[in-house]
């Protein structure tokens, strides 16, 4: 395949953003191949495993591990190459290019540049389109292995557990929620016989019949409040250590973003961060700074904005307004910072807005005037929390599917929302019918 074809640099915005990144044609055996390789490499020898969302909810947790078992990084290393990246543009395009590469290893992937599984950070939906790894491996490795995961592929990390760590060790499992027990169940029973303990921590909507299942197969699950409080918030309050004010205030920050608050702008440099570069990265430079980024990484974060504004101008351009029951439903369509476009419409009057992505997934974000996001995502093969949802509608079948979704703007997967969000309002509807009768 001709590079040039994906090649970001190469093809207008204007069209770029109506295409999947390069990671969505990266074939999954080599996919697969790397995240085993690297999983070996990260698993063998070491005495602790976090497996965790790619968002900044889930990596700040790792965060917090790493301190405690006194594993952190040397962030100089990181920052180092940080300040190599921005030795010119072209060199910091190329990281966002390798980042859009890297994409489709679950493993190693982040979903979304939010909340995505988390529907406050992430959506549940694991996405080929979105960055992952903008450093490939960090220059030594903690004793504390990290595998970045999506809400779906949880049972790959664990069987990798199962496969590469060492009888013995700890394992953690951060700011991840499994849509039932079955299919993550063979591989955690396992590791409930050979590790010293497994700790859950989260805070999305967990199914009470899988949250009992978790906790009797022996894992110690907490699962915090998700209109409260962020995974970061549940691992800081439940980890045996003594964090100081610089760890507190990296949650807070964290939950700015992840619950929406929107009250704190080092938040959204959290979150953009997160998206844009490598885990161990993340993990190493707020593991020693906290929620005060340093001046390479906001360097950084300028210049990757540049064109993270255009991509939200034009997903904005491209949205549709529907009346669904008594709500307005701004539906658009690009690869673009969901959360960002997502508020700009909500600012236009809408009380939902559903981002499509190339890749086949969607984010759903809700308002104070509608909170049934995980609802609606629910009935389209996705989840999440009540203002904030993803899903992949399960209608791609063939590459000529994805041919037609790309040159229709998603047209196909706006139709399957749009009529959940109509099922949605009917059901709405008959129970305040009910209601009215039952008074």
């Amino acid at each position: 395949m001709d590079e040039e074809l994906i090649d970001d640099g190469s093809i207008p915005l204007s069209r770029r953003t109506r295409l999947p990144g390069a990671g969505f044609f990266y074939p999954d055996s080599l996919d697969e191949e790397r995240a085993e390789r690297r999983a070996e490499e990260a698993l063998t020898g070491a005495e602790a495993v976090v497996i965790a969302d790619a968002d900044a909810d889930g990596l700040a947790c790792a965060a917090m591990v790493r301190e405690q078992y006194d594993a952190a990084l040397d962030v100089a290393d990181f920052e180092a190459d940080i300040a190599d990246r921005l030795g010119d543009d072209s060199d910091a395009d190329a990281a966002g290019n390798d980042a859009d590469a890297a994409g489709n290893d679950a493993d190693a992937a982040g979903n979304d540049d939010e909340p995505a599984g988390d529907a406050t950070a992430s959506d549940g939906v694991d996405d080929p389109d979105e960055p992952s790894d903008g450093v490939e491996d960090p220059h030594e490795r903690s004793t504390v292995a990290l595998l970045a995961a999506g809400p779906y592929s949880i049972d790959d990390s664990l069987e990798r557990v199962l496969e590469y760590a060492d009888p013995g060790i700890d394992l953690f499992v951060c700011d991840l929620c499994p849509d039932d027990f079955e299919w993550i169940a063979d591989p955690l029973t396992e590791l409930v016989d050979r590790t010293a303990s497994i700790r859950w921590f989260d805070h999305h909507q967990w199914d009470d019949e899988t949250a009992a299942a978790v906790r009797s197969a022996g894992v110690d699950l907490v699962v915090g409040d998700s209109e409260e409080e962020c995974t970061a918030d549940v691992a800081l309050r439940s980890l045996p250590h003594e964090f100081g004010d610089r760890w507190t205030e990296l949650a807070a920050v964290t939950r700015d973003h992840d619950l929406w608050i929107k009250e704190d702008p080092r938040s959204d440099d959290l979150a953009d961060y997160a998206y844009w570069t490598g885990a161990e990265e993340y993990v190493t430079v707020v593991g020693a700074y906290g929620a005060d980024l340093p001046e390479t990484v906001d360097r950084f974060l300028d210049h990757r904005r540049v064109e993270k504004r255009e991509r939200i101008e034009a997903a904005v351009d491209r949205a549709v307004v529907h009346e669904v029951g008594d709500w307005s439903v701004a539906v658009t369509y690009g690869r673009c910072s969901q959360n960002e476009v997502a508020e700009t419409l909500r600012e236009d009057g809408a009380d939902a807005a559903v981002i499509v992505k190339p890749a086949g997934s969607a984010s759903i974000r809700g308002s104070d005037g509608f909170e049934r996001a995980h609802e609606v995502a629910g009935r389209v093969n996705g989840g999440g929390h009540p203002k904030a949802a993803g899903c992949k509608p399960d209608i791609y079948d063939d590459m000529l599917d994805y041919a037609n979704h790309w040159t229709t703007e998603g047209q196909a997967a706006r139709k399957v929302i749009l009529g959940a969000f109509e099922a949605v309002a009917d059901e709405a509807a008959e129970n305040a019918d009910d209601e009215a009768d039952a008074e």
